[in-house]
C-alpha cells in the first residue's frame, strides 16, 4: 500500500467528523431540558396569540402585531423542526410523534387564501404540540392510542345496543314521535342523547310517557345498560392502560445493576432455548408418523 492510499482514510475521516460532531452538539441541543421549556412556552405563546385573533376588537387594534408574532413563532417551528431533521436524521422519520409535529406545522404553511382559507381555523391546531412537548401528556396519549384495539369490541357492544334498542323505538314510538323516533337514524341520535344523559328525562322520556306510561320500563333498561355498563368499560380499560404504562415508565427509568442485566440476558438466553426445544417437540409427531409410513411401505413391499 502506498503512502497516499495510507493518508486517504485519515483524510475522509477528518472531513466526515465535523458534520457529526455538529449533530451530536445539536442534539444536545435538542434534548436539553431548558430548550424543551423554551419551545413549550413558544407554543403556549402561539395558542394564546390565536385566541387573541379571535376578538375584533384586538384585532382592530393590535392585528398587525398579532401577524407579526404569528409569523415569528411559525419562523422558530419550521428552524426547529429542520434542526431536529438535521440532527436525528433517520431516527426523526422512524418517530411518529416527530411526524405528528411535522404535520402540524405543515398545515400551517399552506397558503390560507382562496379555496385554502378555512385552512386559517386549522392554526390552532400547533396547539397540540404540547402533547409532544410535555412527557406527562404525551404519555396520557400514548396510553389511549394503547387502549384503543381492546375498546373495539366494546364499541361493536355498544353499537349492537344502540340499533337493537333504536330499531324497537321507532316501532313502538315512531308514528307518535316522528321527530325523535321517526326513522332509524332519528332513533339513532335520540339513544345516544340519551346515552349523555342530556336532557333524557325533560325531553325525551317524559313526553313518551305522557302518550306511553309504559315506556320508563323501555328506556331505564338501556340507560343502565349503555351508560352505566358499557361506558365505564371505557373507562377501566383507558385506566388500566394509564397504568400499565406508568408501570413501564418506572422500569425503563429505574437504573440496572450489572447483575440485573446479566440476569436478564440469561433469562433471554433461556427463553429462546425453550422456543427452539418447543419447535423441535412440534416437529416430532410429522417425524414419527413419516416414519410409520415408511414402515408400512416396506411391509407392503415385503408381501
Amino acid at each position: 500500500m502506498t503512502k497516499a492510499n495510507r493518508q486517504k482514510p485519515a483524510a475522509l475521516s477528518a472531513v466526515a467528523g465535523p458534520p457529526q460532531d455538529v449533530r451530536s452538539r445539536l442534539q444536545r441541543v435538542l434534548t436539553h431540558p431548558w430548550f424543551e421549556r423554551f419551545i413549550i412556552g413558544i407554543i403556549v405563546l402561539n395558542a394564546l396569540t390565536l385566541g387573541l385573533e379571535t376578538s375584533k376588537t384586538i384585532m382592530a387594534s393590535y392585528g398587525d402585531l398579532l401577524h407579526a408574532i404569528d409569523h415569528a413563532l411559525l419562523a422558530i417551528f419550521v428552524v426547529e423542526l429542520l434542526a431536529r431533521m438535521f440532527a436525528f436524521r433517520g431516527a426523526f422519520w422512524r418517530d411518529p410523534w416527530s411526524l405528528f409535529d411535522t404535520a402540524v406545522v405543515a398545515i400551517a404553511l399552506v397558503p390560507a387564501s382562496g379555496e385554502w382559507s378555512i385552512l386559517r381555523a386549522l392554526r390552532i391546531v400547533r396547539a397540540l404540540r404540547l402533547i409532544t412537548a410535555v412527557p406527562s401528556i404525551r404519555r396520557v396519549v400514548g396510553s389511549l392510542m394503547a387502549a384503543i384495539p381492546s375498546m373495539g369490541s366494546i364499541v361493536v357492544l355498544l353499537l349492537l345496543i344502540n340499533y337493537v334498542f333504536a330499531v324497537m323505538a321507532t316501532k313502538l314510538f315512531g308514528a307518535d314521535f316522528a321527530d325523535k323516533f321517526g326513522t332509524l337514524g332519528a332513533s339513532f341520535f335520540t339513544f345516544f342523547q340519551i346515552m349523555t344523559l342530556e336532557g333524557w328525562s325533560g325531553e325525551v322520556v317524559r313526553p313518551v310517557m305522557e302518550k306511553y306510561p309504559w315506556a320508563w320500563a323501555f328506556f331505564v333498561p338501556y340507560i343502565i345498560l349503555a351508560t352505566f355498563m358499557v361506558l365505564n368499560l371505557f373507562i377501566g380499560i383507558i385506566v388500566d392502560a394509564i397504568q400499565n404504562q406508568n408501570v413501564i415508565d418506572k422500569i425503563e427509568a429505574t437504573p440496572q445493576t450489572p447483575a440485573e442485566k446479566a440476569m436478564l440476558a440469561e433469562l433471554q438466553g433461556l427463553r429462546s432455548e425453550m422456543d427452539a426445544m418447543r419447535r423441535e417437540l412440534q416437529a416430532l409427531p410429522q417425524i414419527g408418523g413419516g416414519g410409520q409410513q415408511h414402515q408400512q411401505q416396506k411391509s407392503g413391499k415385503r408381501r
